[in-house]
């Protein structure tokens, strides 16, 4: 589609104009995938694995904390998915379920991982579950965040993301254009008022600084085109966090993930905004340590 190659083209025109994104403190590798090259970080280890996608503007450094309390009992991934971060697109990747899920399932296969649990969030929890749907043998649990049903999450795009954003080709081009100022704006309505808002913004403006993506206007044109019907009857254990305070789905039903997962256990965080994992990391720790536990026990 033109509107891939698009992204394709702007993602990696940022990414030469600004260099090479340098590593901190945590070290980081390119895996490639069908969807593009995908950075990742892992812990390394033969621990229970589990593999952590970000959910933009956040990036891998997002993570650094949480993934200092989960490395010494579990191996940890953490990746960004192609079209964020520093994971730019293959310029036919269109953000399909079925790319998505394959794109993590190709991060497993070159890391040598035969199984793993899945904690990821909004968007991206659908390729979680896609991915769970096409290997359940590999995918031992699913730790979700502010990922409802495939219906409830359209009606909250047609509430939240401004109708240009849903257009090819125009909303490629005013995403790469606003990618900056959008993402510092999000952080607005995603977190609970009381929550400073400069730390997660100043590690986003880190890594747009570094030629780092946002593919937002693609996601939402991928995700749009799946049939809401095509994850139904997943039976992988699956516990999603709702962090009640996240204003941007203050209209959309949690349970409504049941329409997908019917065994889907709902937790209902009232502290938290749109990034649970990331706003009480001790808390997101334990309790994905408990559902990895109960899985391989």
């Amino acid at each position: 589609m033109l509107s891939s190659r698009l992204d394709h083209l702007l993602t990696r025109f940022s990414a030469w104009r600004l260099g090479p994104p340098r590593d901190g403190s945590l070290p980081t590798r390119r895996i490639a995938t069908p969807a593009g090259r995908v950075r990742v970080f892992d812990s390394g280890s033969a621990k229970p694995c589990v593999v952590i996608a970000p959910d933009g503007p956040n990036v891998i450094e997002h993570y650094e904390a949480l993934i200092h309390r989960l490395a010494p009992v579990h191996r940890v991934v953490c990746c960004d998915l192609p079209g964020f971060g520093h994971s730019l697109p293959a310029p036919t990747y269109t953000h399909s379920l079925d790319e998505g899920a394959r794109a993590v399932l190709a991060v497993l296969d070159a890391l040598g991982i035969a199984r793993a649990a899945l904690a990821f969030s909004c968007a991206n929890g659908f390729y979680a579950l896609r991915a769970a749907q096409l290997a359940p043998h590999r995918i031992m649990a699913l730790v979700l965040s502010q990922t409802p049903s495939m219906t409830a999450m359209h009606a909250w795009k047609r509430r939240v993301i401004p109708w240009p954003m849903t257009v090819p080709i125009v909303g490629q081009a005013a995403v790469w254009l606003a990618r900056e100022k959008s993402a510092h704006g999000w952080y607005d309505h995603a977190l609970p008022h009381n929550r400073p808002r400069q730390p997660f913004r100043r590690l986003a403006q880190q890594a747009f600084s570094q030629g780092a993506c946002w593919c937002l206007a693609s996601v939402t044109q991928g995700l749009a085109r799946a049939d809401v019907h095509s994850l139904r009857g997943i039976t992988t254990p699956c516990t999603l966090l709702w962090g009640a305070r996240d204003r941007s789905h203050r209209h959309t039903d949690p349970a409504s993930l049941r329409d997908l997962v019917p065994g889907a256990e709902i937790l209902r965080c009232a502290d938290s905004g749109h990034f649970p994992d990331l706003e009480q990391p001790e808390r997101f720790a334990a309790l994905l340590g408990e559902r990895i536990a109960a899985a391989t026990a």
